[in-house]
C-alpha cells in the first residue's frame, strides 16, 4: 500500500463524518480582523462577489485535512527558494512550547501533522513531541533537511504512523547548491540509510524550480531506489515574496510543461502526489485552492491564509477560519495566488472529490492500495 491501512482508513473516515457534519463554528462569517491584527498586509481586496466567479464549492463546509505545524523557524541552511527563515527573522530564535504545539493539534483535530519549520531536527524536545502527537493517533511526517537523523534518531521510535520526510531537489551537486552547502546531500543520504536500517518509514520531498530538470529528478529516484524507500512527494515551487531570486520560480504554463511527462514517473516510483493533483499539474483539469485544508501554526499563531502568503496571524483556529476571507484568495482573485499550483493547496481539493470526474474515486482507490 501506499500509506499505511490506518492512515487511510482514518483519513477517509474523518473526510467522510466533515463533509456531512463539519463543524458549524468553523462556517461562520465572523468581522474581517481589523489593520491591527493585520501587520503584514500585502494585499487587501474588495469582496469577490459580481465578478462573475463561481463561489468555493467548499466555502461553507471547511475542515482541515493536515495541520503544518512549525514549533520553530531556526534553521542550520539558507535554502535558495526557501523564504521562511527570511520572512520570520524577527522570530527566529522563539520556538513553541511541547504543550501549545499539543494545544494547536487538538484545537485543529486534523488527522495528519506536518512537523516542519525550519528545522524540526534542531528543536530541543521533538522527540518527546512526536511521542505525544503519535498518542493522539496522529499520523506524522516530519520534514527535515535529514541533516540531523543520524545524531537525533535514538529520540525516536519506529511507527506505522510516522515518517521522516527528507527534502532533496536533485542529486548532490544539484541539491547542495539549492541548500547552499557542500555535503548536505550526502549526510540526508546517510540519514535515511540509517533511519531504514532501524525499522523506520521514510520518505522524500521535492520541490521543482525553473531551471529543476526533470531527467534528474528521474535519476534521483533511480539513486534512492536501493534505500526502499515509502514514498515521494513532489510539488512546484512558490514564488515567496521574500526570496531576492525570483527567477527560479515558474508561471502557471511554465509548471504545466515541466510536469507533462509526470506520469511516466508517477507509473515506475511510488509518489504521494495523487493522480488528480497530477492531471492538475498537467493542466488536463482545474482544481480550486483549499488552503485552509493545511492550515499552519507557529509562534505568531495562526498563519492567514496559507502555509505561503502571511496577511494575519490569528489567536485561535476558529478565528482562522472565520476570520480570513477566503473567497479573496485563489486563482483569479489575488495575484499572489495566480502561479500557484503547490501540493498544501490543491492535494485538499483532490482527496474532498471537488470537481470530480466519474471514475475518479476507483482511480484514487487503486492508486492508494498500489
Amino acid at each position: 500500500m501506499r500509506f499505511p491501512l490506518s492512515l487511510t482508513l482514518r483519513l477517509a473516515g474523518y473526510i467522510l463524518r466533515n463533509k456531512r457534519r463539519p463543524k458549524p463554528e468553523w462556517q461562520r462569517r465572523a468581522p474581517a480582523a481589523t489593520d491591527a491584527g493585520n501587520p503584514f498586509q500585502i494585499w487587501r481586496q474588495g469582496p469577490a462577489s459580481g465578478n462573475g466567479r463561481r463561489p468555493h464549492p467548499m466555502i461553507q463546509k471547511r475542515f482541515p485535512l493536515v495541520l503544518m505545524l512549525e514549533p520553530l523557524h531556526a534553521c542550520n541552511l539558507t535554502c535558495t527558494g526557501c523564504g521562511r527563515i527570511r520572512e520570520y527573522e524577527s522570530t527566529i530564535t522563539q520556538k513553541l512550547t511541547v504543550d501549545e504545539c499539543l494545544a494547536a493539534v487538538d484545537e485543529c483535530g486534523a488527522p495528519i501533522v506536518s512537523i516542519c519549520g525550519g528545522e524540526p531536527l534542531l528543536y530541543p524536545e521533538i522527540g518527546e513531541l512526536v511521542r505525544r502527537i503519535l498518542e493522539r493517533g496522529r499520523h506524522i511526517y516530519l520534514c527535515t533537511n535529514g541533516m540531523f537523523i543520524r545524531k537525533r534518531l535514538h529520540e525516536f521510535r519506529p511507527d506505522s504512523r510516522f515518517f521522516f520526510n527528507v527534502h532533496l531537489d536533485g542529486l548532490e551537486k544539484t541539491h547542495d547548491r539549492c541548500v547552499e552547502r557542500d555535503g548536505v546531500f550526502r549526510e540526508a543520504i546517510e540519514g535515511m540509510r540509517a533511519a531504514k536500517a532501524a525499522g523506520f518509514k521514510v520518505s522524500t520531498n521535492t520541490t521543482v524550480y525553473r531551471e529543476t530538470d526533470m531527467a534528474e529528478i528521474e535519476a534521483l529516484f533511480e539513486y534512492l531506489e536501493p534505500l526502499q524507500l515509502d514514498g515521494h512527494m513532489i510539488s512546484p515551487a512558490y514564488g515567496y515574496s521574500s526570496v531576492n531570486n525570483r527567477e527560479i520560480f515558474m508561471t502557471r504554463d511554465d509548471i504545466q510543461e515541466k510536469f507533462r511527462h509526470v506520469d511516466r514517473l508517477a507509473r515506475r516510483f511510488r509518489l504521494n502526489a495523487s493522480p488528480v493533483y497530477l492531471e492538475f499539474l498537467q493542466g488536463k483539469r482545474e482544481l480550486p485552492c483549499t488552503a485552509w485544508g493545511n492550515p499552519t501554526y507557529n509562534v505568531r499563531g495562526w498563519k492567514g491564509p496559507c502555509y505561503l502568503i502571511t496577511d494575519a496571524h490569528y489567536r485561535t483556529f476558529e478565528e482562522l477560519m472565520t476570520r480570513t476571507p477566503w473567497e479573496q484568495y485563489g486563482h483569479g482573485n489575488d495575484p499572489r495566488c495566480e502561479h500557484c499550483m503547490v501540493h498544501c493547496g490543491y492535494e485538499p481539493s483532490a482527496a474532498l472529490g471537488i470537481n470530480a470526474r466519474p471514475g475518479d474515486i476507483w482511480r484514487l482507490l487503486r492508486w492508494a492500495l498500489r
